[in-house]
């Protein structure tokens, strides 16, 4: 271990990057570098370690359902992927605007995958992001109404860049998931970015929600700065359970 007075400190302050960074010069000849130059790589060292651990703590409090990065998207499955769309999702224009992305189609076609590669993304672009499914999220709003955490929860979700909900329109809602959902879009609306996940077509998704008053007012904060992806095709998931026979037939 370096023992220097140098390295002693950069630890103290907390600017381990850097310190790692000149335990390194120590070992190596760098007497090609200007100090500017030595200096430099300290800081960048710095820097890149405090963006990775921001990275680490924006994806552990994100809760995704899948480790999905950007550069694994299977473009080629017949789906119905817009990739252009999709890519240009990627870039994070849509987080900056305050839109939503909508992503629907059967089982198995990756909805839920595509979902946490945005939101993963998203992380990497330094914004919180957070993944959830809606009837574990609305189970936790009616504990919410009943222990006092109701204001609370609402108000962690309003801060949340890039809010994930996946499994939309899996059941009948009552009355109260309606209002809390309209609580929950009405807060984020202009301000934040929803992704939603369902097996339900969009046009299907009124009568879904079960009260045209509120459905109205939650499709109108939701739908109109929507991106919409209509996936179809086979399940993704039958596709590699296939692979994985042939393989072991080889």
């Amino acid at each position: 271990m370096l023992n220097h007075p140098t390295h002693a400190k950069l630890l103290t302050l907390k600017l381990g990057g850097m310190a790692t960074a000149f335990a390194e010069q120590q070992r190596l000849d760098l007497s090609h570098l200007s100090f500017e130059e030595r200096l430099g790589l300290l800081v960048d060292r710095e820097q890149t370690e405090r963006d990775n651990r921001q990275l680490a703590r924006r994806l552990k409090q994100a809760k995704l359902r899948q480790q999905a990065v950007a550069e694994d998207i299977d473009y080629q499955h017949p789906r119905g992927l817009d990739a252009a769309l999709f890519q240009r999702l990627l870039s994070g224009q849509w987080i900056r605007q305050h839109q939503n992305v909508l992503l629907t189609g059967p089982t198995g076609v990756g909805k839920s995958w595509l979902a946490s590669a945005l939101a993963h993304q998203a992380c990497r672009q330094g914004y919180s992001a957070h993944y959830v499914r809606v009837p574990r999220l609305l189970e936790e709003l009616a504990l919410g109404h009943s222990d006092g955490r109701y204001g609370k929860l609402l108000a962690r979700l309003a801060k949340i860049d890039v809010l994930v909900l996946d499994d939309w329109g899996l059941a009948v809602l009552d009355h109260a998931q309606r209002r809390d959902l309209l609580e929950i879009l009405d807060d984020r609306h202009g301000q934040r970015s929803t992704v939603i996940t369902s097996q339900l077509p969009v046009e299907l998704w009124h009568d879904a929600i079960g009260d045209a008053t509120l459905a109205d007012a939650i499709l109108d904060r939701l739908v109109h700065n929507a991106h919409m992806l209509a996936l179809k095709g086979d399940s993704l998931r039958k596709k590699r359970s296939c692979l994985t026979v042939e393989a072991a037939q080889e």
